[in-house]
């Protein structure tokens, strides 16, 4: 292709957002004579939005070299922070030290006082930030703000303020954080900052609403992602860093169907490198679903293959061995896992499925103690799902000490959050748990109601597990409605419930309607019922008929 033609194509793919087409142009230009400095970047660009990393890194260090040798420091630097960005996401940190020394270098031998000084600042940030240096990342990210400002650099100031937010998030300020977060958000939207940028805002934002239990920021960048990404022909990284994040937040509202197609795309994409490093999450999602469905054996091959990549396999496989039976296995492998859990977002995912093995294995002390734990982050936090999380645990460390009244005003503030939030397989959780709470005190009706709710929510979800938990259960129900009654007094009730009167019943049964009459009394005072239509409205709900 002539030159002048290939350029014109990349400029029409560009425009188009195609990155697989430019780097697929560029890269064949390149064979055949050296590209300039701007097409290299251009290039580099292109790889980076296609997932190839390696070769990303070697064409921006070839442009920075490109324009070094034309004099161009500030452009050479400007390549430094590109290149920087792969390298921290790729966790090559000395690699990424020294480029961020040699900008430096450049800069004050050349440049000082330049808007490329404080795109360095915003790199070293971003290095901070991955080490776990939150302070930092936040004092010298806040540099590269006033920097941004001050030169009126959109890349530079949406980039830093991103930091920044997260690090407030890191350091216990998440109302102040994720008001950054929106604020950076605006301009992603609005289409003014590159793509390289607008990719790591998305998803560093969700991760970070993910950090808080935000749902409803998250559930709404995600949906903003996915447009975006629709909108970048044959992007890769910010489909895949992401991915796991949607599928959980797909999880959490009841659409697992279309969660399991999005978690196996997710393991394909991400299992075939170079983001390979993203899949150990996608796996976990995986063995999630397949949990909760009640296959076990997939369940557990999902988290083992995300324990293999680098990610944790609790609590999720922690709860498989309690589905299996095996307490003790659950038990140690429940408490490992929170032990290990160092910082408060991970010891809040741990805390649920904690409280959850203990009281199975019967220590109530402990399953109460972190129950109190996880509530003191709630209140902290303020989250709703987190504090919704949190009303489920208590309200079933309540029922298992014997205090039925007390967990079913909580369990209700549980249902009531979990529906504003569309969660429908939590909220059946907590129904099932006031069921069981109501039968407690002896309002048999209401547990029923309860009990088929839940029974109806984990049908529809297709949670295998959890329905014959609750049919189970509501068959104990009526067990227990039959054994309260003679033989011959459920078959008078079973003949009240049809509308048959007293003469119609003896006629049937061959007494006389002074023994059905008795029968009835009876009837009554055992199942607390003063007529017969609630007679007949018990027999129904109990299946008695």
């Amino acid at each position: 292709m002539h030159p002048a033609s290939a350029l014109q194509s990349v400029d029409e793919a560009m425009s188009r957002h195609a990155w697989g087409d430019v780097y697929a142009i560029l890269s064949e230009a390149d064979g055949l004579h050296p590209l300039d400095p701007d097409d290299l970047e251009r290039l580099a660009l292109a790889a980076h939005m296609t997932g190839k990393d390696p070769e990303s890194d070697e064409v921006w260090a070839r442009a920075h070299h490109a324009w070094l040798s034309r004099g161009e420091v500030s452009r050479a630097v400007r390549c430094v922070f590109w290149l920087g960005i792969d390298l921290v996401l790729s966790g090559e940190w000395s690699r990424s030290t020294g480029w961020v020394a040699r900008g430096r270098r450049l800069l004050d031998a050349e440049r000082p006082g330049c808007v490329e000084e404080g795109y360095l600042l915003a790199l070293e940030g971003l290095q901070s930030h991955f080490s776990g240096d939150v302070a930092n990342a936040k004092a010298v990210s806040e540099q590269a703000l006033a920097c941004a400002t001050r030169f009126g650099d959109r890349d530079l100031l949406c980039f830093a303020m991103v930091t920044v937010g997260e690090s407030l998030i890191g350091l216990g300020e998440a109302g102040e954080g994720v008001q950054l977060l929106d604020e950076a958000m605006i301009a992603v939207t609005a289409g003014e900052v590159s793509p390289v940028v607008s990719g790591l805002a998305y998803c560093a934002v969700i991760a970070a609403c993910h950090e808080i239990f935000d749902l409803r920021r998250a559930r709404e960048w995600t949906a903003e992602l996915s447009r975006w990404c629709a909108s970048q022909q044959q992007v890769v990284p910010y489909r895949g860093v992401c991915l796991a994040h949607r599928v959980e937040i797909m999880r959490l509202h009841g659409d697992w169907a279309d969660a399991m197609d999005e978690v196996n795309q997710a393991c394909r994409w991400l299992g075939s490198a170079p983001s390979a490093r993203s899949a150990d999450a996608a796996y976990y999602q995986l063995g999630e679903l397949h949990r909760l469905l009640g296959e076990y054996g997939k369940a557990d091959q999902a988290y083992r293959e995300a324990s293999r990549l680098g990610h944790t396999a609790q609590p999720g496989l922690a709860l498989v061995l309690l589905a299996a039976g095996d307490v003790r296995a659950a038990q140690h492998a429940i408490r490992t896992a929170l032990d290990a859990a160092a910082d408060q977002a991970s010891r809040c995912r741990i805390l649920p499925a904690y409280i959850e093995v203990m009281l199975a294995a019967g220590k109530a002390d402990d399953a109460r103690t972190a129950e109190e734990e996880l509530a003191a982050v709630a209140e902290t936090l303020d989250a709703p799902l987190l504090n919704a999380i949190s009303a489920l645990a208590k309200g079933s460390v309540l029922l298992a000490a014997g205090e039925a009244r007390g967990a079913q005003a909580v369990l209700g503030r549980a249902v009531a959050t979990f529906r504003e939030l569309d969660a429908p397989y939590d909220a059946a959780r907590a129904r099932l748990l006031i069921g069981l709470s109501c039968r407690e005190t002896g309002d048999e009706v209401t547990a029923r109601l309860e009990i088929e709710a839940a029974k109806s929510a984990f049908r529809e979800l297709g949670a295998a597990p959890d329905l014959v938990r609750a049919e189970e259960l509501a068959l104990k129900a009526t067990t227990r409605a039959a054994g309260l009654l003679t033989a011959r007094e459920l078959e008078v009730l079973r003949h009240v419930a049809v509308g048959k009167s007293n003469r119609a019943i003896a006629d049937d049964l061959f007494l006389s309607e002074k023994t059905v009459a008795r029968h009835l009394s009876n009837i009554f005072i055992k199942l607390s019922v003063s007529s017969r239509s609630a007679a007949t409205a018990y027999a129904h709900q109990h299946n008695l008929v």
